[in-house]
């Protein structure tokens, strides 16, 4: 069951309605069992690997915090490490392993058949796994402590909304919500359709209605030019930045609703003004997690310039695996480490240039502006390698960027690339943006809106309604059914 999904449009509202009238201590039975159901609309049985991380994680808080060991702690905490990575790895990592070894063998002069099994990636298994561990390697510091209610860890495990596709919540933040009383308020009703509905835009609107385009050119590279590709790389930052975000902000949209605040993955990061900056506003809830539990444990930026330059790749490298089996997402996790050591190393001689007088650095308007511009194509060049559906499609699409431009006019034609199709994307871009703010200025200034504001929010969220309508509907009369979201095989 998707958000995208005719059955959401029953589940959702059957799900609100009934969370704010039953009783409070029915309601972590009711938001489980949904939860579930949910998960096992995709595979029924996929949901045994829920239930045997869950009850692993749980029992090890438990036993973390009756004995004061801290071998007997370490023991826990490392037991259910290996369990739930193990999990992962086998589901998600053992045949990419094992061909991967396979290949390198061959390349020696061997032999060797690809090995196959069928194995089935549940859908979110990379972001329960980290939820589930972010929780033990709490408990084992010390940060939280353990929780001794079954069922509400096991709903802050599973809860529908963010199961899938995250955010990555920390249970300091999530728990204490599913537990508390919460009180039917009407503005948190209508402040998480209005988000939900701006995320759903992106989705069906946004992100589908470039995505022809995108794999246009990604599925056929071969036959793409260079204009071509630079084209499909722009649109394909667009898509999966409405794909992903749109995903987040349905689930913020549906947990608030419920009176819940599920936290902040995305921050406009392509108007970030470097790499870095990139990092701190993309996909939030993962760079935090990599940073407490990976980043620091290895040093950090607390050592010599080059232990922290292995920190850094070591967690872009892991980043890039996390997103996916492939060679592609590993090599565009390494591009990313790469740019933030040289990010790094510029910034560092640049201040010791300004500190001697050489230079003076200046942040105005048009500067930053560059360095969003840079920022940005630097980001779309790396896109090249998370679409690519191989390292050799990646390979021609960088060469073709750099040495085959004729014909290009024809290619965007036949891929339905034209003014009109152009104008209409950037025309949904400025209602999203204008959407955006006003959100945000709703978040930020609790003030009583002006006749002529209350019309602009009617008709912004009144287009984007009939528009998410109009697009739903055209889905189910052509018979091309919802389209996954991207970031489900993560």
């Amino acid at each position: 069951m998707s958000f995208n999904s005719w059955q959401f449009l029953i589940f959702l509202p059957v799900v609100v309605i009934l969370h704010w009238v039953l009783p409070k201590k029915y309601r972590w039975v009711m938001l489980l069992l949904a939860s579930y159901l949910f998960y096992m609309s995709w595979n029924p049985w996929l949901i045994f690997l829920i239930v045997f991380t869950t009850g692993v994680s749980f029992m090890s808080g438990l036993l973390m915090e009756m004995y004061d060991s801290k071998k007997v702690r370490k023991a826990c905490m490392i037991v259910t490490v290996v369990c739930c990575l193990g999990v992962l790895f086998f589901y998600k990592y053992f045949l990419f392993i094992v061909n991967s070894v396979i290949d390198i063998a061959n390349l020696g002069g061997r032999n060797i058949a690809e090995f196959s099994i069928d194995i089935i990636l549940p859908v979110g298994i990379s972001f329960y796994t980290f939820q589930t561990l972010s929780y033990v390697i709490d408990v084992y510091r010390g940060r939280i402590k353990a929780e001794r209610h079954l069922g509400y860890y096991a709903l802050f495990v599973t809860y529908f909304p963010q199961l899938v596709a995250g955010p990555i919540e920390r249970p300091e933040n999530l728990l204490p919500q599913l537990k508390a009383d919460r009180k039917l308020d009407s503005k948190d009703l209508c402040d998480g359709f209005r988000i939900a509905l701006v995320g759903f835009f992106k989705k069906v609107v946004i992100a589908d209605g470039v995505a022809a385009i995108v794999n246009g050119v990604y599925n056929n590279i071969g036959a793409a030019t260079g204009l071509t590709v630079i084209v499909a790389t722009v649109l394909f930052a667009i898509q999966i930045y409405c794909d992903f975000s749109g995903y987040t902000d349905i689930a913020v949209g549906v947990a608030r609703m419920m009176g819940i605040k599920l936290c902040d993955n995305f921050n406009r990061p392509y108007l970030a003004t470097s790499i870095r900056d990139f990092w701190r506003r993309w996909h939030i809830s993962l760079t935090a997690w990599f940073t407490d539990y990976v980043y620091i444990p290895l040093g950090g930026n607390r050592c010599k310039a080059w232990r922290w330059a292995i920190n850094v790749m070591i967690v872009f490298l892991l980043s890039g695996m996390w997103h996916g089996a492939s060679w592609t997402f590993i090599v565009w996790g390494g591009i990313h480490g790469v740019y933030q050591i040289i990010g790094r190393l510029k910034s560092a001689g640049l201040k010791k240039l300004e500190s001697k007088g050489k230079i003076r650095i200046v942040d105005n308007t048009a500067t930053l502006m560059l360095r969003r511009v840079i920022t940005f194509a630097l980001v779309c060049f790396a896109w090249i390698f998370f679409r690519s559906n191989s390292l050799s499609d990646c390979g021609v699409a960088v060469a073709k960027i750099f040495t085959d431009w004729a014909g290009s006019r024809a290619a965007l034609s036949a891929l339905g690339f034209n003014v009109i199709y152009l104008v209409r994307v950037c025309l949904m871009c400025g209602v999203l943006a204008l959407s955006y703010n006003m959100i945000k200025s709703d978040a930020a200034h609790n003030v009583k809106l002006s006749g002529g504001m209350l019309a602009a929010r009617f008709v912004t969220y009144g287009f984007m309604l009939m528009a998410v309508a109009v697009a739903w509907v055209s889905v189910y009369v052509t018979g091309s059914g919802a389209s996954a979201f991207i970031y489900f095989q993560f």
